[in-house]
């Protein structure tokens, strides 16, 4: 409602599966007897009309009314709430049903397929053993009113060391289905860790994929399942009223990585370290909030410059058909993220994602300058060569232009701090 143009700039992104949680006030069992959709419909409606209509609607909580004072499940068997998930399927997917308070049905033609089970149960109060308790009471519940849903599980708030830890449980008690094992990735929760200390966390997300799929390997019925990163951001704290920090206590201090250059080198790092781990989606987190989370400002709709970090991963490697990953080799493999890809129509993209760091403390700084030397020289003749940097430099109103390069064996790409190029050849 404060942006209403919000559906074209998230339409731009072409987005798939764009995952909405309903949380606080877009809970929409307000009591036993009623319910009101007007706030999580005034997010979810617009969504629905955009990109691949088909959102991820992650039921990240149960209503207020089925815990105790202490967040814990009133009722252990978890009937309850996976009856009020049966209710939004039946809202979203099969034409509404009847409340003591009158008839609620969404006035939207699309139905909601993917639908993701609790979010980061690990941080809300529950183990793993009543997680999978939880997972195998509601998904059948749900495909008993829709058998075409799909599932994401788990939705891990996920640090280095705890898949091993809560994940056995799951693996070998789940009985219900699973489409995809979801996960959260961030590299802090202080705005005081330096930008080193963030960059040094993209490997661990890397493992912890790795032990995803190993414990999903021991059960044979979760060996194909792909996994997903449903959120990801480079600082997870906020604002938790009193303008103190959630995570550690002191006063809070929005993050400006969310929006600088360092984002335009962090998550490009991230896209490739995790697609090439075998992550099949990345979200980030999150697309209408402010210069630490956000996309576009949620105040007045300006794009910021993550934005355009997204729109051009999103177009140069996520776009149908896809690509294949080539070999190649690099003498610099401390601060240099290379992606280089062959494109069905025979084109190639190298990404080159610069995070080499000026100073060991720097927190939020400039990144030091590198020259990288690309050698196409194996891939045969070029016509035509293009590229196209984000960096401190670029503008976050309109974002970066390409610029034409000649196609040589050897084609040099400056950068001059923190940020990634996308050298096309075709």
């Amino acid at each position: 409602t404060l942006n209403p143009t919000a559906t074209t700039t998230l339409a731009n992104l072409q987005p798939a599966h764009t995952r909405l949680q309903g949380v606080s006030q877009g809970v929409p069992e307000k009591t036993a007897n009623s319910w009101d959709f007007s706030t999580l419909d005034a997010i979810t409606q617009p969504v629905l009309s955009v990109g691949d209509h088909s959102p991820e609607f992650q039921i990240a909580v149960a209503p207020a009314f089925m815990y105790d004072a202490n967040h814990n499940f009133l009722d252990p068997t978890y009937q309850a709430f996976a009856a009020y998930t049966q209710n939004l399927v039946r809202y979203y997917n099969t034409g509404g049903f009847e409340a003591p308070d009158g008839f609620h049905v969404s006035p939207s033609p699309y139905p909601i397929t993917w639908w993701g089970i609790y979010n980061e149960p690990n941080f809300n109060n529950l183990n793993s053993t009543q997680y999978t308790k939880l997972y195998n009471a509601v998904v059948p519940a749900m495909q008993a009113v829709d058998p075409s849903l799909k599932f994401a599980a788990v939705e891990l708030g996920d640090y280095p060391g705890l898949v091993n830890t809560f994940l056995p449980a799951f693996v070998q008690g789940v009985t219900a289905h699973v489409d995809v094992l979801a996960t959260h990735f961030y590299s802090t929760c202080n705005q005081k860790d330096s930008d080193a200390l963030l960059f040094s966390t993209i490997p661990d997300f890397v493992s912890e994929v790795g032990d995803i799929y190993a414990q999903m390997h021991t059960n044979p019925g979760l060996a194909s399942v792909p996994v997903w990163v449903t959120e990801n951001n480079m600082n997870a704290d906020f604002d938790k009223g009193g303008g103190i920090s959630d995570c550690n206590g002191t006063p809070f201090v929005t993050d400006q990585r969310g929006s600088s250059a360092f984002f335009a080198a962090w998550r490009p790092y991230v896209f490739s370290q995790l697609g090439k781990a075998g992550v099949q989606a990345l979200y980030h987190w999150d697309f209408d909030a402010d210069k630490q989370f956000g996309e576009v400002d949620y105040n007045t709709g300006a794009y910021q410059l993550s934005y355009w970090v997204d729109y051009w991963l999103a177009r140069t490697f996520a776009s149908p058909p896809g690509a294949d990953l080539l070999d190649f080799t690099t003498t610099d493999t401390s601060d240099i993220e290379i992606l280089p890809v062959v494109n069905a129509d025979g084109s190639v993209t190298a990404m080159v994602a610069n995070y080499a760091v000026k100073s060991s403390g720097d927190n939020n700084g400039p990144g030091a300058p590198r020259t990288i030397l690309i050698d196409t020289s194996a891939l045969g003749n070029f016509g035509s060569a293009s590229l196209l940097t984000i960096d401190a430099n670029t503008s976050a109103a309109t974002g970066p232009t390409p610029s034409s390069v000649t196609p040589a064996p050897q084609i040099a790409v400056t950068l001059n701090g923190y940020g990634v190029a996308f050298l096309t050849l075709k």
